[in-house]
């Protein structure tokens, strides 16, 4: 396993993103597989483990919390984030921190961060005093090291950083939204203020780990033995500032195919990035509307499926498929369709990918193999 420096731990260039657990037929975390795979990947050398309040209806941080303690507290660093949506008061905050420490069963967090940052929670943050509480949790040492994750324009993210002397940041990036959020442009700012990053969306939610022939094909002649996914991976590793590469990985392959590809990591050679920027390419002329299945934007109030349904629609976008189309959207309950959207908005106040999602569920309902 290779590992970084930041902020002054040594920390593994692969980090293990609980969002994304194995779960059983009723939607619950299927525990027996994922403590194997969260413990296979500690014994492999993951020493980075990232969760939140509400991952998996928030379920996450217990169980996680549950695991971890088997082992000894100083061989691992776990992360988890403060939901600024969810505080409407500092004692709020108080509250929701105290029972994150119980969730963890620990007297510390090793990485701290307020979640998904944008510019209306930045304004809470800062109108409620919440960085100054967590700044004095910092001082008792029940945070080790404080930062934030973020989902805004890069305006937003230059403003956040120079708030104060961060200990790290955590953005989404990937070699298809390099201008999009705090992109390539905020991972450079973030080096020049001396802020290591933490990222998050390496492969798009799962959608650069399998790419169309006509993607996948320039990568799969440039290296035939190596995943997809790897490229992804690869790609982000070979920036300085890139500490930490979270993965959600949700199965036994996903886990072996990931600890391959940091153990050790081989960094693109010149022939691999020109294919990698023939992939790109390839990959930008056909339409997408950039979901990445992170289920911000559920529940829906009128039960609209929207990450299933956003997944169909850019399938189709993709392969132009009909038939395919048809037969995935009917295999979604009919009170889950995109026709039962009431047009409310509260799934786009909440999208991190400020996807327009009224607008594209009416498309979608409008197709022809949505009618069935």
């Amino acid at each position: 396993m290779d590992y970084r420096e930041m902020a002054g731990n040594r920390v593994s260039l692969l980090g293990y993103g609980c969002m994304r657990f194995p779960t059983d037929d009723a939607g619950n975390i299927d525990e027996a597989r994922a403590e194997a795979l969260l413990l296979r990947a500690y014994e492999a050398g993951i020493n980075y483990f990232d969760t939140a309040w509400p991952y998996h209806s928030g379920k996450s941080e217990p169980f996680v919390g549950k695991v971890m303690s088997k082992l000894p507290r100083d061989s691992f660093y776990l992360a988890t984030k403060l939901p600024i949506w969810a505080i409407d008061s500092l004692d709020k905050a108080r509250e929701i921190f105290d029972t994150q420490l119980e969730h963890l069963h620990s007297e510390y967090v090793d990485y701290y961060l307020l979640h998904a940052l944008d510019e209306e929670k930045w304004e809470k943050c800062l109108k409620l005093g919440i960085v100054d509480f967590l700044v004095e949790q910092k001082r008792l040492g029940r945070i080790r090291k404080l930062g934030f994750s973020f989902h805004a324009p890069y305006a937003v993210f230059k403003r956040i950083i120079d708030h104060r002397r961060w200990d790290f940041c955590q953005i989404q990036l990937n070699y298809m939204d390099t201008e999009h959020q705090a992109g390539l442009q905020g991972l450079a700012y973030a080096e020049a203020k001396g802020i290591p990053c933490v990222i998050m969306e390496p492969v798009k939610g799962g959608t650069l780990a399998s790419l169309p022939e006509y993607a996948s094909a320039p990568l799969k002649a440039a290296a035939p033995q190596s995943s997809i996914a790897s490229w992804a991976f690869r790609y982000l590793a070979g920036f300085d500032n890139v500490r930490v590469i979270l993965s959600g990985m949700s199965s036994e392959e996903q886990l072996e195919d990931n600890l391959g590809t940091f153990s050790p990591y081989i960094p693109l050679s010149d022939h691999e990035k020109v294919a990698l920027d023939e992939a790109i390419a390839a990959l930008k002329s056909r339409p997408n509307n950039g979901c990445t299945r992170c289920k911000y934007c559920m529940p829906c109030a009128s039960g609209v499926e929207i990450p299933r349904i956003f997944s169909i629609w850019n399938e189709y976008q993709r392969y132009q498929n009909d038939a395919m189309a048809a037969k995935d959207y009917k295999d979604i309950p009919p009170y889950g369709r995109a026709q039962c959207c009431i047009r409310c908005g509260k799934c786009e106040a909440a999208c991190p990918q400020k996807i327009k999602i009224r607008d594209e569920l009416k498309a979608i309902a409008s197709m022809p193999w949505a009618q069935a």
